[in-house]
């Protein structure tokens, strides 16, 4: 495909993947699309460990990274500590966790473990200073307008910024801030997302930002027809994430691979229940407990449900991939509507070839409806 965007971005197929796993990235990026890299929850060195394992493997091929700097979070201009954070979750959620590991036959830990706060201030510029000096080309941010210092960034090295959004006036607002390339995502995302659908957000923020800047379709998305279809309603190619996460490379654990593969369209949820917003994610046990109406718990703000259940989260997995019921009857992650079509494990070099194949027979049917 020889798209503008394409052309932009130097790569074969307009199709760009967001993963927390660097393998995913680079496969995604060496067969001609554009690997994007989550690397909010790095430290820097880690970070520059990690671009520098993609950068040996693309061999100058393009590619990303996504750090998470959200707009609005508990303590913002405080200046305070993981640990100051920390001490703001009341010890009545910490209960409620220990009550439920203990009605899923799970020891609860003597000592709560707290995951770190996410990105905010300087966390979130140190990052960026190790990306620009790694020939990354593109950063994007999600959960609200990019800091300043982000813009600043990509101005000064010539590296496009993105901005993921649920709502065509967040769109507008965007733009407005400086974003370089804006991917609309529909609720039917896994993770972060909004609640107007995928169909309906695509024409509503093209039409709301007048071409200003190119749209990249996202939410559900995990086949090259659906890519297809948002191409004609006039986005510039696909943001995907979830597709990847049942893929030989992903990092997401195993047994909760095998519940993505089993699982149908109908079998995630908007739910609060592991960061605090709204993210969408295998239904479970987890998911139940934190149910808004008169049985569920109620959620702390962004970041202290994330420090609170992250830890407790990454124990179910490892409990649940040994054959704990209990572990498994709990054990979720972030994955969209689109996992009633993710139903076997395949390399991410596969994946896209397969959504290549599906786009150009997608594109021929469409091709056939117009008469000479």
């Amino acid at each position: 495909m020889k798209t503008p965007i394409c052309e932009q971005y130097g790569i074969d197929f307009p199709l760009f993947a967001f993963s927390h796993c660097r393998d995913v990235v680079a496969a995604v990026t060496n067969a001609g699309g554009f690997g994007v890299l989550g690397g909010a929850a790095y430290t820097p060195e880690q970070l520059d460990h990690e671009l520098s394992w993609i950068d040996d493997q693309v061999k100058g091929k393009p590619y990303g990274i996504d750090i998470i700097v959200p707009a609005k979070f508990e303590g913002k201009g405080e200046n305070l500590s993981g640990r100051q954070l920390a001490d703001r979750i009341p010890d009545d959620f910490k209960a409620f966790i220990a009550e439920l590991l203990a009605q899923h036959d799970i020891e609860p830990d003597e000592t709560p473990r707290m995951g770190s706060a996410m990105l905010a201030g300087s966390a979130g510029e140190q990052l960026l200073e190790v990306a620009v000096a790694h020939p990354i080309k593109l950063m994007a941010n999600a959960l609200g307008v990019p800091p300043d210092y982000m813009i600043k960034y990509g101005k000064d090295n010539g590296i496009p910024v993105a901005a993921l959004v649920g709502a065509k006036e967040h769109a507008v607002k965007q733009v407005a801030h400086g974003v370089d390339l804006i991917v609309a995502q529909g609720t039917e995302a896994g993770g972060h997302c909004g609640e107007v659908s995928t169909l309906v957000l695509i024409p509503e923020v093209i039409e709301a930002i007048d071409d200003a800047v190119p749209v990249l379709a996202a939410g559900g998305i995990v086949t090259g027809r659906q890519m297809a279809g948002c191409v004609a309603m006039g986005a510039a190619g696909a943001w995907t994430g979830s597709v990847w996460l049942t893929t030989d490379e992903a990092e997401t654990a195993p047994h909760t691979v095998q519940k993505m593969l089993a699982a149908t369209s109908r079998d995630t949820i908007r739910s609060t229940g592991r960061t605090g917003k709204p993210a969408r994610q295998l239904v479970s046990d987890w998911t139940d407990a934190w149910r808004p109406n008169e049985k569920g718990h109620p959620t702390l703000p962004l970041p202290l449900q994330s420090m609170l259940a992250e830890p407790t989260l990454r124990r179910i997995d490892n409990l649940a991939n040994a054959g704990h019921p209990g572990a498994q009857a709990l054990a979720t992650y972030f994955v969209g509507q689109g996992v009633g079509l993710m139903n076997k494990v395949k390399p991410a070099r596969d994946v896209v070839f397969e959504f290549v194949q599906d786009y150009i027979a997608a594109a021929e049917r469409l091709g056939g409806t117009v008469r000479d």
